[in-house]
C-alpha cells in the first residue's frame, strides 16, 4: 500500500522556520516564531519590502468541484515546488482551514501526496489562532451591540434592525436562526438572531483585504452593524469597538510562514470561503510574498466561477493586482463524471465520457480568458488515467485555444510538475497578460449581479423582487454603488442547482438576500439555497478523528 497523506507529511525533513525565512530574505529577529516549524512575519520587514519590484502572481482555480476530486491546493503546492525545481525563486500563498469543514465532510486543506504543505495536523486545525482572533474580535463587537441596547441604547438603534449576526468556527445548522436575550430584564431585549461560520465574517474579509492595521481598523470601523428607525445606518465605530477589535486581531493580522515537502517558503493567510465569502487568501500575504519571490503561486477557492471571478473583481480590484497566469486544475475523473459517469464507475476508461465532461472545463477557460489573462489546464494526473483518457482532455483544450499540460505532483512533487512549472513560467515571463475586470465600478448594483449571472454562469436572468432591487438602489444612494459585488451560491455548478452539473444554460440566478459589507467593501448577493452556516452530514469526519497510542492525530485526512 502506497503511503497516505498523513504518513507522508510526518516522515517529512522539516528545516527550521528560521532557514526557511532566511531562504527568502527575512532575517530571524522579524519572525515571531510559533514552535520551530511556523512563524508570523513581522509588520516592521513588511513595511521595509513595501518599494520592491513585484514578481509574477499566478492564480491557480479550478473546475467545478466534484466528487471525484480535482486537487486544487496540490496543484498549487506542487507548481510551487516545481518553480523551484527549475531555477525559479517561487512561493505559495494559500488560505487557512476552517475547523467547520474539516469536522464535517471537507478534509485537509494543506495539498496532498508529495505536494503538500507542513505541518499538516497544525495548519488544520487551531495553527496560530488566526481564526479564533477573528471570531473573538466579531464576538466583543457583538456583545458591544447588545450591552449598549442594554444601557439606555443612545445610537438609537432599531433593535429589529441589527444586521451583524454572530459567528463560531464550526458547522452547526442549529445556530442559523436564534433568539437572543431570553430570560427576563437582567438579560437584555429579545431579538432575533443568527450565527454564521467563521469564514463568512466581515471580520475575515477585512482582515484579509486590509493593508496594514491603521487599514484594517479604518475597514472594521465602517462595517454596519444595525439601523435606526429612520433607516440611517449605525457603524461599528460608532459603538467604539474597533479599537478593541483591532488590538484583537493584531497577531492574526500578520501573515504565517511555514514549508512545502520539499522546503519551499509558504504563506498561510486567511479563509474566507468562495461559496459565500470572496475565497482569496489575505492581500498582505499576497503582497508581501510577491516582494519576496520571482513568482508567487496563489488559489482561489471552489470553482473558476466563484473563486476566480471574485480574484478578479474584488481581490485584485482593491489591491492593484493583476495576475500573468491562470492554472486551471482538471482530472480526468471529474471530466468523467460531468460526462454522466457514476463515482463508483470511475476506475474504468470512458474516453466519450471524457469528451461529453469536457464541456465544464471549456466553460470556464472561456470565462477566465475574459478577463484578459492566459489559461493553462493542468491535467491533475490519477494512477488509474488512461492515455485515450488525457489525450482527448488535451485535444478539447486545444480548441478551446489553450493547452492542457498533464502533472503528477501528486505522486512524484516537482519532478512530476517540472513541465507545467515551465510553461506557466514561460507564459508570465512573456508579459501576454491584459488583465481587466469584467464590470467597470461605476455599473449600477444590479448590473453588476446581471453580469456575472449572464457573462460568467451564462444564466438567462437574475430573479430579484421589489425589496431587494429597492435595497441595492438605496445602497446606490448612499454611496456605496461603486462596491463590487460578491456571489453566495452552490460551488457544484454554474446555476444555483448543486445537482445541475456541466456547462448549463438557459437558466435562472434566484437572489435571496443582499447584504452590505461596508468594512470590506462588497455586496453580498445570496442565491438560491446556499446557507452561510454549514450543516454537518450525516456521518461527519468527526466521528473518526481522533489520537493513536502515539498521541498523533489520526482521521484527519
Amino acid at each position: 500500500m502506497p503511503p497516505t497523506d498523513i504518513e507522508i507529511a510526518r516522515a517529512a525533513k522539516k528545516r527550521p522556520i528560521q532557514e526557511i525565512g532566511d531562504g527568502i530574505g527575512i532575517p530571524s529577529a522579524d519572525l515571531l516564531p510559533y514552535g520551530h516549524d511556523k512563524a508570523k512575519v513581522s509588520q516592521s520587514f513588511i513595511d521595509r519590502v513595501k518599494d520592491r519590484p513585484d514578481g509574477k502572481l499566478i492564480l491557480v482555480t479550478a473546475i467545478n468541484p466534484t466528487p471525484a476530486g480535482e486537487g486544487k491546493t496540490t496543484t498549487t503546492v506542487g507548481l510551487g515546488d516545481g518553480l523551484n525545481a527549475i531555477g525559479k525563486k517561487a512561493m505559495i500563498c494559500i488560505r487557512e482551514a476552517s475547523l467547520g469543514p474539516n469536522f464535517g465532510m471537507k478534509g485537509g486543506a494543506a495539498g496532498g501526496g508529495y505536494a503538500q504543505v507542513i505541518p499538516m495536523e497544525d495548519m488544520n486545525l487551531h495553527f496560530t489562532g488566526d481564526f479564533h482572533a477573528i471570531t473573538s474580535a466579531h464576538s466583543l463587537l457583538s456583545a458591544m451591540i447588545d450591552n449598549h441596547i442594554y444601557w439606555g441604547n443612545a445610537l438609537e438603534i432599531d433593535i429589529r434592525r441589527v444586521v451583524w449576526r454572530r459567528v463560531v468556527d464550526m458547522n452547526d445548522r442549529a445556530l442559523r436562526q436564534i433568539t437572543a436575550s431570553l430570560g427576563g430584564v437582567a438579560n437584555g431585549f429579545p431579538r432575533e438572531a443568527g450565527f454564521d461560520i467563521t469564514v463568512a465574517s466581515e471580520v475575515m474579509a477585512c482582515l484579509c483585504l486590509a493593508d496594514d492595521l491603521a487599514d484594517l481598523q479604518r475597514r472594521l470601523g465602517d462595517m454596519i452593524v444595525a439601523y435606526r428607525r429612520d433607516k440611517s445606518p449605525v457603524f461599528c465605530r460608532d459603538l467604539k469597538a474597533d479599537g478593541a477589535m483591532t488590538v484583537l486581531l493584531k497577531d492574526a493580522m500578520q501573515p504565517n510562514l511555514v514549508q512545502t515537502l520539499e522546503n519551499n517558503p509558504a504563506f498561510v493567510h486567511g479563509g474566507p470561503f468562495a461559496n459565500i465569502a470572496h475565497g482569496c487568501n489575505s492581500v498582505i500575504a499576497t503582497k508581501t510574498a510577491l516582494k519576496l519571490a520571482d513568482f508567487v503561486v496563489t488559489e482561489a477557492g471552489f470553482g473558476a466561477d466563484l473563486g476566480a471571478e471574485k480574484f478578479m473583481n474584488i481581490k485584485c480590484r482593491k489591491a492593484g493586482l493583476a495576475p500573468d497566469c491562470v492554472v486551471l486544475v482538471a482530472t480526468v475523473r471529474a471530466m468523467k463524471m460531468n460526462g454522466g459517469v457514476a463515482k463508483a464507475d470511475l476506475g474504468a476508461e470512458n474516453v466519450e465520457a471524457v469528451e461529453a465532461g469536457c464541456a465544464n472545463l471549456g466553460r470556464h477557460i472561456m470565462n477566465v480568458k475574459s478577463f484578459g489573462v492566459p489559461v493553462v489546464v493542468a491535467v491533475n494526473h490519477f494512477t488509474g488515467d488512461t492515455e485515450a483518457e488525457v489525450k482527448a482532455v488535451q485535444d478539447y483544450v486545444a480548441t478551446q485555444g489553450s493547452e492542457a499540460i498533464i502533472s503528477k505532483h501528486w505522486a512524484d512533487g516537482s519532478k512530476g510538475s517540472e513541465a507545467l512549472a515551465r510553461r506557466v513560467a514561460e507564459i508570465a515571463e512573456s508579459g501576454v497578460s491584459h488583465f481587466a475586470p469584467i464590470y467597470p465600478d461605476d455599473m449600477p448594483l444590479f448590473q453588476k449581479i446581471e453580469t456575472i449571472a449572464k457573462r460568467i454562469y451564462h444564466a438567462d436572468e437574475v430573479l430579484a423582487d421589489k425589496k431587494i432591487r429597492d435595497q441595492l438602489r438605496a445602497w446606490e444612494d448612499q454611496g456605496y454603488g461603486d462596491l463590487p459585488v460578491c456571489m453566495a451560491k452552490t460551488q457544484y455548478s454554474f446555476s444555483t442547482d448543486p445537482n445541475l452539473r456541466g456547462a448549463p444554460i438557459g437558466h435562472s440566478v434566484p437572489v435571496r438576500e443582499v447584504r452590505l459589507s461596508a468594512g470590506a467593501g462588497f455586496i453580498v448577493v445570496i442565491c438560491g439555497e446556499i446557507m452561510t452556516m454549514p450543516g454537518l452530514p450525516r456521518v461527519p469526519s468527526a466521528e473518526k478523528i481522533g489520537l493513536n497510542a502515539a498521541g498523533e492525530v489520526e482521521g484527519l485526512f
